[in-house]
């Protein structure tokens, strides 16, 4: 009787299958948290866009731990979050065939980078969307359907890509976000007094809030099953190649499971990370007032902002407010991530931790980062010929 001379495990995950490129490019919020109504009302979602990673220390207050009370350092993820606007708003009834829209009511000013969403080419589009006038009178009647028949009122955003350059894109992204918590009315009101306004991160999300981020992961394009699947290497002597899958099946059923692990597409996968801790909810560059900067803390006096020397390695700088999320988010810089409220917020202690950050790196990110601030650079390596001609100039 024959038998396995090695041990394989089943290898990979089956719960993502398939494993295909994302339909989409920005993260979608497929269920929102369970509606309080009593509750104030409030947005359950956000879009910001990742710039990268750094380190913090701080002291860790978790009794219990054998690191109680001691220093320690953890990799964090900056997700740049300019504010958003919003444009509208929709009801939804709930039915036995799922969600309903009983109207949508648009705001009577728009911008023009909403507007190129609705087209494949906006330069050579005859028509404009929203250029008809729109009135409070003309939307009564939808208003007072979703009043009386609604369930569920959404907020309709968009994001302000011109305010972040470097992402070189016109086109805005558009969410529709839910409004948790109060009545109908009170979310119908909720949703008038934000419409035509920029909402910051900072009326969304707190600090030691736990939230989920949605996003689409790092794409690799083609790969083979050992690093697609995890599976183990066939032994040295093996005829043919060995990163491979020796049995693909029986002779019958004549065709292969889809359990088998097989070459494709891997990463740019739609993905949702559940229950990352915000460590800082930090204001931008723009934002500050003189003599005020965003990574400064208690015991690192340095006058200094998140952006590391040289900027994040393929984003640049970090000008809008931010979100300081601990460990990493998956996508690469630029990439558009949805936060949203936690679906399953816990009180494990390190959810309920409250975070007291002692030291934030601003080394650079390209290379093997020394120093802190651009003064600290100099003062070590000497005035370089830029800095001095831009002494002898500032001295003219």
């Amino acid at each position: 009787m024959s038998h396995r001379k090695f041990s394989a495990p089943r290898h990979g995950s089956l719960a993502f299958l398939p494993k295909k490129r994302s339909k989409r490019h920005r993260g979608k919020c497929k269920s929102f948290p369970q509606d309080d109504a009593s509750q104030e009302c409030h947005m359950t979602a956000f879009i910001g866009y990742k710039a990268g990673m750094t380190h913090v220390q701080r002291e860790l207050q978790r009794p219990g731990s054998k690191a109680h009370k001691k220093s320690i350092v953890e990799g964090v993820t900056i997700v740049e979050c300019p504010p958003m606007v919003a444009v509208g708003f929709v009801g939804y009834q709930k039915t036995v065939k799922g969600l309903k829209a009983l109207g949508t009511v648009w705001a009577s000013n728009v911008d023009d980078s909403f507007k190129r969403r609705f087209y494949t080419n906006w330069t050579k589009s005859k028509k404009r969307a929203f250029s008809k006038p729109r009135t409070e009178e003309k939307y009564a009647p939808i208003v007072q359907r979703i009043s009386d028949h609604a369930d569920l009122v959404r907020l309709i955003c968009h994001t302000q890509l011109k305010k972040i350059p470097q992402l070189r894109q016109k086109k805005a992204h558009i969410m529709e976000i839910q409004i948790n918590g109060g009545t109908v009315e009170q979310k119908l009101n909720y949703c008038k007094n934000l419409m035509e306004k920029e909402i910051n991160i900072g009326e969304v999300f707190e600090q030691d809030e736990c939230i989920d981020t949605i996003g689409v992961s790092k794409g690799h394009g083609t790969e083979g099953v050992i690093t697609r699947w995890g599976i183990t290497r066939l032994p040295r002597k093996t005829h043919r190649g060995l990163r491979k899958v020796a049995c693909i099946g029986a002779w019958h059923p004549a065709r292969v499971s889809y359990t088998v692990a097989r070459v494709g597409q891997n990463g740019y996968h739609h993905r949702t990370e559940l229950n990352k801790k915000i460590y800082m909810v930090g204001k931008g560059t723009r934002f500050l007032e003189t003599g005020e900067f965003n990574c400064k803390t208690e015991v690192d006096l340095t006058d200094k902002n998140i952006t590391p020397m040289g900027g994040f390695v393929r984003y640049g700088s970090v000008r809008e407010n931010f979100l300081m999320l601990k460990g990493s988010v998956q996508g690469c810089p630029k990439r558009p991530i949805t936060l949203r409220k936690s679906l399953t917020p816990g009180n494990r202690p390190w959810m309920l931790e409250k975070v007291a950050l002692k030291f934030i790196d601003t080394s650079s990110k390209m290379g093997h980062g020394r120093f802190q601030t651009p003064e600290e650079r100099n003062k070590f390596m000497g005035p370089t010929k830029k800095s001095s001609k831009q002494a002898a100039e500032t001295a003219i």
